[in-house]
């Protein structure tokens, strides 16, 4: 691309419902600031604010069940307090010209019971744990074997993740994305190394699919098709996770996700190798999922603005997703589109506290030297 070729990151598109004016998307990010009813503190609604500039902003996975938890004070949109908590997220992004996504979340085996509610069932589609251990309020446990979904409580969960969307829409946010990645509920059952049934919720990779798609239904039935989004992650090993044919599995869920009309899909494929999410066997799917998804696709991992602009401007995708970047950056859109350095992440801060790691990041135009001379760190 020349020096006088605009760039294709920040030439504005159509997402479903949602006319965005760049291509820049905030990706998911869980920052463990609710509190232990699940509902988010005000200075959520500032740091959402804060980025407000991207093209989207796709928030923090969040339960829709009370035994859907992925970690210590993660938010929840399955009681009214919550709903009332996101709308103040909503409104202060909406007032500052933004539009913002609830990703929808159950974290199935990846939970652990020190961290669920009393009486709440630790589930998965079959009994087979995570391989390692977990961040618990009482430092790093084993995972725990979960309990196998009867039927009865497959299909909970399916209805509950359409409320979740429901709720979502009252809260104020533009759409929801149904998070099926990263080793989650909907990833373990889509997966032959996590799902073992033999009814039909798995075996084949038509019913290993099921999952996906009847929640994917219950979803866009609740908030509309334009207004729903997913995610997945085909190759990431996170979470203990592993699928015997990745391109066949992914394949055959977009296709099926295709037939939606879906706002888009949101996939995590890292760009270069050596990212903790990449597949180290170098392998590649994106390119096949593209084929056959025709909606808008989104891309997640370690882009940075040459790579986003060669992939959005060959077409093999629509948006680019950025994380760690955009949580130590909340001007990235602006700093990404002008070339200027980036702030340094600070890692302790990632995961709970309060202000400091979250909205005390400087803009450029506040950042001391120091900070403007970091490097660009990988989503």
């Amino acid at each position: 691309m020349s020096e006088s070729a605009p760039s294709p990151l920040f030439t504005p598109v159509r997402v479903g419902a949602l006319q965005l004016p760049n291509r820049v998307v905030m990706a998911p990010m869980t920052r463990s600031r609710a509190d232990a009813a699940g509902r988010v503190q005000p200075v959520t609604a500032e740091y959402y604010a804060q980025r407000a500039s991207g093209g989207l902003l796709v928030t923090e996975a969040t339960q829709v069940l009370p035994n859907g938890p992925g970690g210590p004070n993660t938010p929840g949109i399955h009681t009214d307090a919550q709903v009332e908590a996101w709308r103040a997220v909503t409104d202060a992004v909406h007032a500052r010209g933004g539009r913002i996504v609830l990703q929808l979340w159950h974290a199935g085996r990846a939970a652990h019971p020190s961290f669920l509610p009393a009486g709440e069932r630790h589930v998965a589609p079959s009994a087979v744990a995570i391989n390692g251990k977990v961040f618990t309020p009482e430092g790093e446990q084993p995972h725990v074997t979960p309990h196998a979904l009867t039927e009865p409580e497959i299909h909970d969960v399916i209805a509950a993740f359409g409320r979740g969307a429901a709720n979502a829409r009252r809260a104020g946010f533009d759409a929801v994305e149904v998070h099926g990645a990263n080793g989650y509920l909907v990833d373990q059952f889509l997966r032959d190394g996590t799902n073992r049934r033999d009814d039909a919720w798995g075996g084949p990779v038509e019913r290993r699919a099921r999952f996906l798609l009847e929640v994917t239904r219950a979803v866009v039935d609740a908030a509309g098709a334009d207004r729903t989004g997913v995610r997945l992650s085909p190759l990431n090993g996170y979470n203990d996770m592993a699928d015997s044919s990745p391109e066949a599995t992914f394949t055959y869920a977009a296709e099926q996700l295709d037939r939606f009309g879906l706002m888009y899909l949101h996939l995590v494929e890292p760009h270069g190798d050596g990212h903790p999410m990449g597949d180290p066997a170098g392998r590649r799917v994106a390119a096949s999922l593209r084929r056959v998804f025709r909606g808008p696709l989104i891309l997640n991992g370690g882009f940075d603005r040459a790579a986003a602009d060669a992939v959005i401007g060959a077409g093999q995708a629509d948006l680019v997703a950025f994380g760690v970047p955009y949580l130590a950056n909340p001007d990235l859109p602006e700093r990404l589109r002008d070339g200027a350095p980036l702030n340094a992440p600070d890692v302790s801060t990632f995961y709970g506290g309060g202000a400091r790691g979250y909205t005390d990041y400087p803009t450029r135009d506040a950042a001391p030297a120091d900070a403007r001379d970091a490097a660009l760190v990988a989503a």
